[in-house]
């Protein structure tokens, strides 16, 4: 598997400098200068705040911690361990009692209850941004977006995102050179959405898996087939296809119905800092 994720290997220095930039410049254009981010002590978030803090300042980022009942201890003690590495102020809210009148009457199941967390975790961080006049970096990564393995309105509901170009194995490769302590690159990757929950255990195969078939389906553009015959199996490759496919929604603003003669997104094109 390591042969085939060699075509992943990132320059490190330069994919460091090549965000830090795009952070500090990005917020600039919206008029920003600090950051908030969530801070779940995995390593995306981790890397992101590393990232903001070289890019904006220390001072200038707040990592909030939103513990639910069935959070993991270990969690929170990691994110509390990258923050004081790097001198970020954190808050800890937690959205147990927020949650818990919606999900607890409705006896919701696990995926059910995971988005409703999910969402309420970015409101408390879009409330934070507006107190601490910033706003929101996302920490998702290339892999579950191509997955779509993200909340609609929840985690990836941000105004910039870094880490997004990234597939999950080369998220571990720039972690570790920016200085992310190794114990949290190498723990299992999870959502701390319900106890016991890891994103590889809920997805049905490795991050590894879906990075070296991602790139051929993605960034070779090759079929199915071919990745099958190169000796991938054949039944990860059609389901992260079929993943693909299936939440391609999330990938995309929302489609407007053209009426007007000039529409939105359609007719209506101009760069995205117009105007500034």
């Amino acid at each position: 598997m390591m042969e085939a994720l060699k075509p992943l290997e990132l320059n490190p220095s330069l994919t460091r400098r090549l965000l830090v930039d795009f952070i500090r410049v990005e917020l600039a254009r919206f008029g920003f200068q600090r950051g908030v981010l969530g801070l779940s002590g995995g390593v995306d978030s981790s890397l992101v705040a590393c990232l903001a803090a070289e890019a904006l300042g220390a001072e200038n980022v707040l990592g909030v911690m939103m513990p639910y009942r069935t959070s993991n201890p270990a969690s929170r003690a990691d994110a509390e361990c990258i923050a004081q590495q790097l001198g970020i102020a954190t808050r800890v809210i937690e959205i147990t009692p927020m949650v818990e009148p919606y999900v607890s009457p409705r006896q919701l199941d696990a995926r059910r209850r995971g988005n409703v967390i999910a969402r309420m975790r970015m409101l408390v961080l879009y409330d934070q941004a507006e107190e601490f006049r910033a706003l929101v970096i996302g920490t998702s990564n290339k892999t579950e977006t191509l997955l779509g393995y993200t909340t609609l309105f929840g985690d990836n509901a941000v105004a910039i995102q870094p880490l997004a170009d990234l597939y999950k194995c080369q998220v571990r490769q720039l972690a570790r050179a920016v200085g992310v302590p190794e114990h949290i690159i190498a723990k299992a990757p999870s959502a701390d959405l319900w106890e016991g929950q890891t994103d590889e255990g809920e997805l049905g195969f490795t991050y590894n898996d879906a990075d070296a078939i991602l790139y051929r389906l993605v960034d070779e553009r090759r079929r199915p087939e071919d990745i099958i015959a190169e000796g991938f199996d054949a039944r990860v490759v059609r389901r992260i296809g079929e993943l693909m496919r299936r939440n391609h929604f999330k990938r995309v603003t929302p489609i407007i119905a053209k009426v007007s003669t000039r529409t939105v997104g359609i007719d209506f094109l101009y760069d995205r800092d117009w105007g500034t």
